[in-house]
């Protein structure tokens, strides 16, 4: 049996199956709507779409600005001393040599592009999903609410998200970012509640007792508190940004995602791979940071201590 006549064979199947639960179910034309509504936003709010995108376009100039200036001897070294400050000698050594290995694989420029995009969007979601998150943690009402968002946010795929974006903001690194800070906010907003609400009680309410405000407990006892939690939300929102980084690639965002997506169109197998190993290098450095500022905490300092 031919590749044509299995396609013909699965179509047909396909469509009296449609067919058949069209004659049952009327069809929802649900992504009608939302094509509608996103048709008029772009005519409705685009000056406020032009702000946005003037705005994300400096601010990742910016910061791609500070990565791609220096030479790569002065990114390296800065890099690795904050590896050092963070975990010791250990992972500054790592760090030295990952960047070295990306280096040699002439995907330097490309990866400060990629750390810059990452950045960028971490600290857009953080902005967003830790105050959120609090907000979250201290009104049961704004939690109910925010709790199915945020499982939509976590299981619509992530390429559906571009779909929107391009539209509105058209390609280039901007629709990225957006994408990115949609896909990437949801654990910083689910890890800060977590948090916050895992906080023992009986020391919050010591803290009444002693006459302390709301937002004064909230600021010295609950997140100094919550913070080995939070700072895992963190590295979970840096490492769904890092994945969004061949998302990015598909609508122009450049990069490292640039060069996997040019592989996987040119069948270039070695571009591909040395892309890949080069994010894996970048994630691994920025996974390490961020658990070891998370133990460097002094509640987790504390359980180490107590558990020793």
């Amino acid at each position: 049996m031919s590749i044509a006549t299995i396609a013909s064979l699965s179509s047909a199947g396909t469509t009296t199956a449609a067919s058949d639960t069209g004659t049952i179910v009327p069809r929802l034309p649900f992504g009608d709507w939302v094509a509608s509504f996103v048709d008029w936003a772009t005519d409705a709010w685009a000056p406020f779409f032009d702000f946005v995108k003037a705005v994300l376009e400096g601010a990742y100039d910016g910061v791609a600005w500070v990565f791609e200036t220096p030479s790569f001897v002065v990114i390296a070294f800065v890099l690795a001393v904050i590896g050092y400050f963070a975990s010791g000698v250990r992972l500054a050594v790592g760090t030295a040599v990952g960047l070295v290995v990306i280096a040699g694989l002439d995907q330097w420029d490309h990866s400060m592009e990629t750390l810059s995009l990452v950045i960028l969007a971490s600290l857009i979601a953080l902005l967003i999903g830790i105050p959120l998150g609090v907000w979250a943690a201290r009104n049961d009402n704004v939690s109910r609410a925010v709790r199915p968002v945020l499982d939509f946010m976590q299981t619509m795929p992530a390429f559906v998200y571009l779909i929107p974006t391009v539209v509105i903001f058209l390609t280039g690194v901007v629709p990225g970012i957006v994408a990115t800070v949609v896909f990437a906010a949801a654990p910083g907003v689910r890890f800060t509640e977590l948090g916050i609400r895992g906080v023992d009680k009986e020391v919050v309410e010591a803290g009444h007792a002693f006459g302390s405000t709301s937002r004064r407990i909230l600021r010295q006892i609950q997140i100094p508190l919550a913070m080995p939690t939070i700072m895992a939300g963190v590295n979970q929102v840096i490492m769904l940004a890092l994945s969004m980084v061949v998302v990015a690639g598909l609508v122009g965002g450049g990069g490292l995602g640039g060069d996997v997506v040019a592989g996987l169109s040119q069948v270039d197998v070695a571009l591909g791979f040395e892309a890949g190993l080069s994010v894996v290098i970048i994630a691994m450095f920025l996974d390490r940071v961020t658990s070891a500022l998370a133990d460097r905490s002094p509640v987790a300092r504390a359980l180490a201590a107590s558990n020793a």
